[in-house]
């Protein structure tokens, strides 16, 4: 297997050779090489002065994963320096309560792990080796807290389990429900069965101490104001591989005693203390069975007295929330909130009804945090670009509480522009969005559409269908690298929020229920449709479809209910929802999707019935499958089945494979290749409509 992978490589090397010279964009806008130049925002972390902030900027300029540094900027003077050395990978950054130092993952003193330096880059000080683990443990919250005095860091750091002997051995014996690791990199094929666990390190000493143990995760950890305690998320069940629930912990940091806050059946995420330390803030479902890859209940902000008592959801927003932060005062929290395509960031007091917008323009608001002056500072895309950092505009009053406004129509200034360089002079496409009644009747279905560059008065242009995954996410205005190479290529994107999706309410979400591959596949079809009807420069001869983990499955399914499309990209798809179930990492999907196990009544009839591989027969759109050799999320075995079965039926078929790929594509010499690919198959089906003469070396 190792000699195909690297005869692919060498392949791919060849094929791009051969036809990078065709893929040209229109005018001066991007190519795909341009994505190993981009810059973006990923962490944004306010001083506790408001003074500062530590921000990573994220970079795809090397053959392998995306990776980070972290940089410190001074506010007033917009001038930043980097911690660590040029090549140097940091990330994590968090303030000491003084707000002199920052406490980080990555190198100091010649030395890998938990380190701190000061905010102008000097003094980088390693304090403690930290381990991790491949277990699928979703949506972990802070990983590093400080005690209120500066003296001590709590990190999460992981120990072996004690299946590590018999799981590592010749032969290897499973005992484990959830052997399999989470979207992994590298060539990590199984759980390496390590826990996380809760250590303390003295500043002053480096000495480090264990705070828990055992073979459940402790993770999400947020110090108490007062300094006694630490607060996590654990899921001690005894079956705890099998179903998903993480509860609300705090365990005492002199003596070890641990007391439970939260007893529910549903999951508790990201807790954090108030300032004052009687209550904390965290995210949560209300649903007995939350699955442990995606849900498809919308978490909501809920508040818990420090003792256990009344716990409550916060306003009454139904819409799918992120992560709360306290203001300083402790009277309201400050949340993200998914809303028709866009990410915005809200702020909710504790004695209102409503909450509040703080961050509203059309984008993606990503990592925020808070200053005790109230100064917010946040990651955010917007249409034109990679995510930036920004602050929002707000204003203290006399009483301490935080005012929010918009200046010019903007609700932040921009603080960073990382990409001027490479973006002067390029133009960006517009993204337009329009919604549709749906199939049943039911629904107004919201889709968005990336225009081409280059339309004249009487020009047509090809339509990539390009289908979102989850099911429950969504698309929206925010900067898509790839829809902005195919609108330099003159092509238009469609993205088709169908129902399932989130950011349209908890019924809209709930629609896919029992259904996939269904209504919500009509969404689809009938967003298409009104695109042509609305849009006439579309030309309906030449039209693609392609997608990512649900939107793969969907893009599986819909070429064979369909021939309207030239050419399809199915990606980290699902064919057989049968043999996915069984090999997948997160058991419960299925379940928590249909509301049965699949061995229940006649649910797996009905999940092969929709299954592409069952209608393969019907498949006459040209194929071109991509997938990550160790994808634990969608087994790359659900490539191989439709592959031979698509082969058997004639369907003109090519199947891509990426070599140490978790779930989808991430290292960016192989997103560079992903795109160039995608853009050759289109360009070979696109051709036999307009007669044209594609690339020679186009498979």
């Amino acid at each position: 297997m190792r000699r195909r992978i690297w005869v692919l490589v060498f392949a791919a090397a060849i094929f791009m050779a051969g036809f990078s010279g065709a893929v040209c964009a229109q005018g001066n806008g991007l190519v795909a090489s341009d994505y190993q130049k981009l810059r973006s925002v990923g962490q944004a972390e306010i001083s506790p002065d408001g003074k500062l902030i530590a921000y990573t900027i994220v970079r795809y300029d090397r053959p392998g994963r995306p990776w980070g540094q972290i940089w410190v900027m001074d506010v007033a003077s917009k001038k930043s320096v980097r911690i660590g050395a040029e090549n140097e990978g940091s990330g994590g950054a968090v303030w000491s309560p003084d707000g002199r130092w920052i406490a980080y993952m990555g190198a100091a003193e010649g030395k890998q792990g938990l380190a701190m330096v000061r905010a102008d880059g000097t003094g980088a000080t390693f304090l403690a080796p930290v381990m991790d683990t491949n277990a699928p443990l979703p949506s972990t919250g802070a990983s590093v807290t400080w005690s209120p005095d500066g003296k001590q860091i709590a990190f999460i750091s992981a120990t072996p389990g004690p299946e590590t002997k018999d799981a590592s051995g010749d032969p290897m014996v499973i005992t484990r429900y959830m052997y399999k690791p989470d979207a992994g990199e590298g060539n990590s094929h199984f759980n390496d069965n390590r826990r996380l666990h809760i250590f303390v390190v003295d500043v002053a000493t480096k000495r480090v101490r264990q705070l828990t143990d055992g073979t459940a995760y402790e993770h999400s950890i947020d110090w108490s104001p007062n300094g006694d305690e630490i607060v996590y998320l654990s899921d001690p069940s005894p079956n705890a591989d099998q179903f998903f629930n993480y509860d609300i912990f705090a365990i005492k940091v002199s003596d070890g005693t641990v007391r439970r806050i939260t007893a529910t059946e549903n999951a508790e995420y990201s807790p954090k203390w108030s300032p004052d330390g009687k209550m904390i803030a965290y995210s949560a479902t209300k649903r007995g069975l939350t699955d442990r890859e995606t849900t498809m209940e919308d978490t909501h902000v809920w508040v818990v007295n420090a003792d256990g008592t009344n716990r409550h959801e916060v306003g009454t927003m139904d819409n799918r929330q992120g992560t709360p932060q306290w203001s300083a005062d402790g009277s309201a929290v400050y949340f993200t909130a998914q809303e028709r395509g866009s990410v915005r960031l809200y702020r909710q007091a504790l004695t209102e009804f409503a909450p509040e917008v703080v961050v509203h323009d059309r984008g993606s608001v990503g990592s925020f945090s808070m200053a005790k002056n109230g100064n917010v500072a946040c990651a955010f895309t917007t249409p034109a670009d990679m995510a930036e950092l920004y602050l929002p505009f707000t204003v203290v009053d006399t009483n301490g509480k935080a005012m929010i406004y918009s200046h010019n129509g903007k609700s932040s200034i921009q603080l960073t522009d990382l990409n001027t360089d490479l973006l002067k002079g390029k133009p960006i496409a517009d993204v337009e969005s329009f919604t549709f009644t749906s199939n049943d009747n039911k629904y107004q279905v919201e889709a968005f559409l990336v225009k081409p560059l280059g339309m004249t008065a009487t020009s047509k242009h090809p339509l990539i269908v390009n289908i979102h995954g989850g099911p429950h996410g969504q698309n929206g205005p925010a900067f898509n690298f790839k829809d902005q190479v195919y609108a330099a290529h003159g092509w238009a994107v469609l993205h088709v929020n169908y129902r399932g999706s989130t950011g349209y309410g908890q019924a809209f979400a709930d629609a896919v229920f029992g259904d996939q591959d269904g209504n919500e596949g009509q969404d689809v079809l009938y967003g298409v449709s009104a695109a042509l009807r609305r849009y006439l420069w579309l030309d309906r001869e030449r039209m693609g479809i392609e997608g990512v983990s649900y939107g793969g499955q969907l893009t599986d399914w819909l070429i064979t209910q369909t021939r309207m499309f030239r050419a399809a990209i199915p990606i980290a798809g699902i064919s057989n929802l049968i043999s996915y179930n069984y090999m997948t990492y997160y058991n419960q999907y299925e379940q928590m999707e249909f509301g049965q196990l699949p061995h229940q009544g006649d649910f797996m009839n009905l999940m092969w019935e929709r299954s592409a591989l069952k209608h393969v027969a019907a498949v006459a759109t040209p194929v071109m499958l991509m997938h990550g050799e160790n994808d634990a999320d969608v087994p790359i075995a659900e490539a191989e089945q439709y592959y031979v079965a698509l082969k058997d039926v004639g369907v003109d078929t090519i199947f891509v494979r990426y070599p140490r790929e978790g779930h989808g594509i991430r290292e960016s010499g192989h997103t560079v290749d992903s795109i160039l690919r995608c853009i050759a198959w289109y360009e070979k089906y696109f051709a036999r409509v307009t007669g044209e003469n594609p690339s020679a070396a186009v498979p």
